[in-house]
């Protein structure tokens, strides 16, 4: 036993072990009391694990990918999933034309991938061409009708393409709206000021159903009698309003939080308004309320669920859509659909949750080298 304890390793994992004893028996097990409490709760907990990993797992349908394979409507029906895989992705897009998609949603995660390498040249290069061109490019493979590609509707778009394509334009416009917005509510002129002020607070208390509603339902009345704009367009013209208030918000904290010593050092350089606001100012805000960013656009991510109100079937939608056929009807069928989303939603999240605190750390880093006094 002395002999293994040399060895780091050996004493590495009994430390392990003795910490993790420690912890147990300070906070579950300190008194009788204690320990009766933690022992019924673990029992509790095991037995519904158990039956839960007997309903996901063993009792569940596995095989196959007709709806004969789920004869058992009570069961958890997988086949379910496997069949309608290819629409939970790309809703009614056309089948010969899904290779658009594929090749802006791969040019969109390789630019993505590019920009997080730190050694990567010339990367404000990537980034000014994922902001500013990418976006305009991906919508023209996506819609067609220009440049020889056969035009695709927006009603046609489904599953976790729309989704992507929802999330992705509209934190885009939004993140640009509510930089402005927020430089806007800072402005030494009262009537910026003021207007802007007036707008992010208006549309703040807004529920977003209710402004789904209003925009799909009056914005067309308000439109020139040769101009329309489909059903998608308005959808994200509402989310844009309500996001771009969020961020306006956010980025705004981030400028509070600057000292008054960054403005006089900018000034002090001979920068004019805007030069000290682009190089000095909002690079510093932005890494601050990168935080509250990330949360919103998490929450936006999610709340494209609602699109199904108003008849966009993204994700959860297509979900909804392929469990009303008459041949996959099944409490089974729906339970499946219903955890395939939330596993999706909830793994996506918790990536760009992760990758957010992995890019907050960086920047704190940085600002620590760099401001070191």
């Amino acid at each position: 036993m002395g002999s293994e304890l040399k060895t780091p390793s050996a004493r590495q994992g009994l430390q392990c072990r003795v910490t993790t004893l420690g912890w147990l028996r300070q906070n579950l097990f300190s008194s009788w009391w204690n320990s009766a409490v933690s022992a019924v709760l673990l029992v509790l907990l095991a037995m519904l694990t158990a039956r839960l990993f007997q309903w996901l797992i063993i009792d569940a349908q596995w095989a196959g990918s007709e709806p004969s394979a789920c004869a058992d409507t009570s069961s958890l029906c997988w086949p379910f999933i496997r069949a309608r895989w290819r629409q939970f992705l790309y809703g009614l897009y056309p089948s010969e034309q899904v290779w658009r998609v594929n090749l802006g949603l791969a040019v969109g995660a390789l630019l993505g991938v590019a920009l997080a390498v730190r050694r990567m040249p010339a990367r404000r290069w990537v980034a000014a061409f994922l902001l500013v061109a990418y976006p305009p490019l991906a919508w023209w493979l996506f819609r067609g009708g220009a440049g020889g590609l056969a035009p695709v509707e927006t009603s046609l778009w489904g599953g976790f393409f729309l989704t992507l394509v929802v999330t992705g334009s509209v934190f885009w416009v939004s993140l640009l709206a509510g930089v402005l917005l927020a430089l806007g509510r800072q402005s030494r002129l009262a009537l910026v000021s003021q207007a802007c002020t007036v707008w992010i607070e208006f549309w703040r208390a807004v529920p977003v159903l209710v402004l789904l509603f209003v925009v799909i339902i009056m914005l067309p009345l308000f439109l020139p009698a040769n101009m329309e704009i489909d059903r998608l367009g308005r959808a994200m013209l509402a989310f844009a309003i309500l996001m771009s208030t969020y961020l306006a918000e956010a980025v705004r904290g981030g400028l509070q939080s600057l000292s008054v010593g960054q403005f006089e050092a900018a000034r002090a350089l001979g920068l004019n308004w805007r030069q000290s606001r682009l190089y000095v100012v909002l690079p510093q805000a932005l890494s601050v309320a990168l935080p509250q960013i990330t949360s919103n656009f998490i929450g936006l991510f999610k709340e494209t669920t609602v699109l199904l109100v108003i008849g966009l079937f993204d994700l959860m939608g297509e979900v909804q859509r392929a469990a009303s056929d008459p041949q996959w009807l099944g409490t089974g069928t729906t339970a499946a659909g219903y955890i395939f989303v939330a596993v999706f939603f909830w793994t996506a999240c918790f990536s760009l949750s992760r990758a957010s605190s992995r890019l907050e750390r960086r920047m704190t880093r940085y600002r620590a080298a760099v401001y070191r006094p």
